[in-house]
């Protein structure tokens, strides 16, 4: 990824990854990315309220999961 990700984003940050700024409390909507070693984009989600986001427990059965299939191989 070519942004910062985390707390801190800016609306200049929200603007280039095309998510939606709201101006009366200075936030951008959640846009979420789970990231493999590599920087390879797992999953991505964008939510312009509570449903959709990324839940952390489902952060983790994915990264279990992969993890179980990479070791199959």
């Amino acid at each position: 990824m070519s942004y910062p990700v985390g707390y801190g984003v800016t609306r200049a940050d929200a603007d280039r990854i095309g998510a939606w700024w709201e101006e009366r409390r200075g936030i951008s909507q959640p846009s979420q990315s789970v990231l493999d070693a590599s920087g390879k984009v797992l999953a991505s989600t964008y939510s312009s309220g509570p449903i959709g986001r990324i839940e952390p427990a489902d952060v983790v059965s994915m990264i279990e999961f992969r993890e179980k299939q990479a070791a199959k191989k």
